[in-house]
């Protein structure tokens, strides 16, 4: 076997002859590094490692132990350790319009050693060209180039106990360091070393109490925890069985807010939160969560889908973060994510007030976001807006552009979001706990303030059943549908039906284009926009044949209301009793709600007859399904009979008017 030297690759191949007679050349990892050779020598594969990291640092790239062979002894013999881009390309994404972040590059940058007869090992071959690039700058980010040293670990761990923030501690580090290109490691790396929850003591086991006193009170009550590998708990997860029941009627749209743990309250609480039938938030699960990235969000939405019955979320509205966009990506493919545009707005000030003309950016901006009606008027004001202030290269506005499908209005609005405002979403999340926690609550005081919080929750939307069932807002017309909403909606849905209808009167059907199956008319409206108002032209289409109506102001699909110009056009059409498929079920007074029904200790649930009956027959309900259990004939006689009662009670007057389909 001959030496091989080809040149144009930097490949090198050393003769097994020779491997005997090289000269020993064992490296120290702390002396300055020099380029690989053909016939270095190392003591340990680890030696190896050591070195080529050391070198990929100095040099711009990061490294990997690529493969390794054993002998016929059992005993590893050959190693490649290779650059860490090495390998082709795959997509993992089982959404092609979802594709995740790929660093591989099928690179072929390598080293190769065999083990020598007396034991130490020797560079065989190498590959040291890259086909990408290579900064020396950015190498501290790869993790085989992070290390938090012994010392480090024992501090952290000590101002953990003492009660210091992760942002403090981390603080302290920088400044020592001279700032953080200095430092050998990054936040992620102390977070994950130190990954558990800042408890004081007897958090847990009031915890403990707490969640076994809710599952006492209905078995349905689901909590799990998770522990790190020191056995410290990690993150937390419960939602009782109100909750559960509740997702079943409104978990179409969900929010998830984290906005606590860096903002207002010292304790790490996450939150699920729907809509129900008023528009009021309703909780759908909590979580304390000891990291805000990837991992920790994708176990809890993981946890989150188990406790629901394994039925994602078809729309989630969250913060706009990196870590919580994987995770969605992970657990909910199939959902649309949406960010909360306050959220983004609010950076504003942060991202742009270094520009001279900050405040005229910022208002431009405003302009291009908010009174974009359409997807073309805001590509067009957004093109004009970064071309005047020559923000082509803000690499912050590239991103938000890059994803505008995800927050600008103009592009969210053709998905129901169940009214969510765009720019108010994010202090409903807020509310929900305001006035039951501060910033002093410890884990204690949290979990009894917690019941009262949703005790009151559960009181509001009570109190709004019974105005719903008892008290009506007047029509304001003498249309037929008013009244359709009138009867079929709760207060709060139907004084959003009225406003529409009001509305009419900005409105002007100006154009009509009949076809044998599709019409179009055009309506101008005079739009209000803050202080402001402007002329905007709508189009409506209708399909002649089955009498459907659609507008490109989406409202209806956006907040599940019917829109003035839909019924502008019903009205012009002669259309006064509206189709069916337009009056939603999920706005409804007349449904009966079956989380309603749910045994809950925190809202005097014992007391109401309904739930002593509801209570009473499930118990006899057990009981039947116990004894019919074990044989097929029992199963359907019990089965045909329920089906009977089933029949009987539905065709009752009465009853049927408050549960028919809408």
């Amino acid at each position: 076997m001959e030496e091989e030297k080809t040149i144009g690759s930097s490949r090198v191949e050393l003769n097994e002859n020779n491997i005997e007679n090289a000269t020993e050349e064992t490296r120290n990892v702390k002396d300055k590094i020099e380029d690989p050779k053909v016939g270095m020598m190392f003591n340990s594969i680890d030696d190896i490692m050591k070195y080529y990291t050391r070198y990929g640092k100095e040099k711009g790239f990061a490294v990997a132990k690529r493969s390794s062979k054993k002998g016929d002894d059992g005993e590893v013999r050959y190693v490649t350790i290779a650059c860490n881009r090495a390998g082709k390309p795959r997509n993992r994404s089982s959404n092609p319009l979802k594709l995740q972040s790929e660093s591989k590059t099928d690179c072929k940058a390598q080293l190769r050693a065999v083990l020598c007869p007396d034991g130490k090992w020797i560079l065989n071959a190498m590959v040291l060209d890259h086909n990408h690039g290579l900064s020396p700058s950015r190498t501290r980010y790869y993790k085989c180039n992070r290390l938090l040293e012994p010392h480090a670990k024992k501090r952290f761990a000590s101002n953990d106990k003492a009660d210091i923030r992760m942002k403090k501690n981390l603080k302290s580090f920088v400044v020592e360091a001279g700032g953080h290109e200095n430092l050998s490691f990054v936040e992620k790396d102390c977070r994950n070393k130190l990954s558990c929850l800042h408890l004081r003591e007897g958090d847990v086991a009031a915890m403990q109490d707490f969640f076994l006193k809710m599952q006492v009170d209905n078995s349905d009550f689901f909590y799990t925890m998770d522990f790190n590998e020191n056995g410290r708990l990690r993150n937390v997860f419960w939602a009782d069985a109100r909750s559960r029941a509740t997702f079943k009627e409104f978990g179409d749209v969900v929010m998830f807010d984290t906005t606590y743990l860096v903002n207002k309250y010292d304790i790490p609480f996450a939150h699920f939160v729907g809509v129900n039938h008023h528009g009021q938030s309703t909780l759908l699960g909590c979580g304390l969560i000891s990291n805000e990235d990837t991992e920790t969000f994708t176990w809890l939405f993981q946890t989150w889908l188990k406790c629901m019955f394994g039925c994602p979320p078809c729309a989630i509205i969250t913060d706009h973060d990196k870590a919580m966009k994987k995770a969605i990506e992970i657990v909910f493919p199939k959902a649309r994510h949406r960010w909360c545009l306050s959220h983004i707005m609010e950076k504003l000030s942060k991202k742009l007030r270094g520009y001279k003309e900050y405040e005229s950016i910022k208002i431009c901006m405003q302009n291009a976001v908010y009174d974009s009606l359409t997807k073309g008027e805001f590509e067009e004001s957004w093109g004009k807006f970064v071309e005047k202030y020559k923000l082509e290269s803000n690499e912050w506005l590239l991103g938000l552009y890059d994803e505008r499908r995800r927050w600008v209005p103009a592009f969210v609005k053709d998905m129901f979001w169940a009214g969510m405002s765009t720019t108010k979403q994010g202090e409903s999340m807020h509310a929900f706990f305001d006035g039951y926690i501060n910033l002093k609550t410890a884990l204690k005081q949290f979990l009894d303030q917690y019941e009262l919080a949703i005790a009151k929750k559960v009181a509001n939307e009570n109190n709004e059943d019974f105005n719903s069932f008892n008290l009506c807002i007047p029509c304001i017309t003498h249309y037929e549908m008013e009244k359709q909403f009138q009867s079929a909606y709760t207060i709060a849905k139907f004084k959003e039906f009225q406003q529409e209808l009001i509305g009419n009167i900005c409105c002007n059907l100006f154009s009509c284009k009949k076809g044998t199956v599709f019409s179009e008319y055009e309506l101008r409206e005079d739009v209000s926009l803050g202080e402001r108002h402007r002329p905007a032209i709508f189009s409506v289409y209708v399909n002649e044949d089955t009498n459907e109506v659609n507008c490109n102001c989406r409202l209806f699909e956006f907040r599940g209301i019917l829109c003035r110009h839909q019924i502008m056009v019903f009205i012009h059409r002669e259309v006064y009793r509206i189709p069916d498929k337009y009056i939603l079920k999920r706005w409804s007074k007349t449904v009966i709600r079956s989380h309603n029904k749910v045994r809950i200790s925190y809202d005097n649930w014992f007391v109401k007859p309904e739930a002593q009956r509801y209570d009473k027959m499930c118990k006899d309900f057990f009981e039947v399904a116990n004894l019919a259990a074990d044989s097929e004939d029992r199963c359907e006689k019990v089965m045909a009979q329920i089906q009977e009662l089933k029949r009987e009670f539905e065709n009752e007057e009465g009853f049927c008017g408050r549960n028919k389909p809408i």
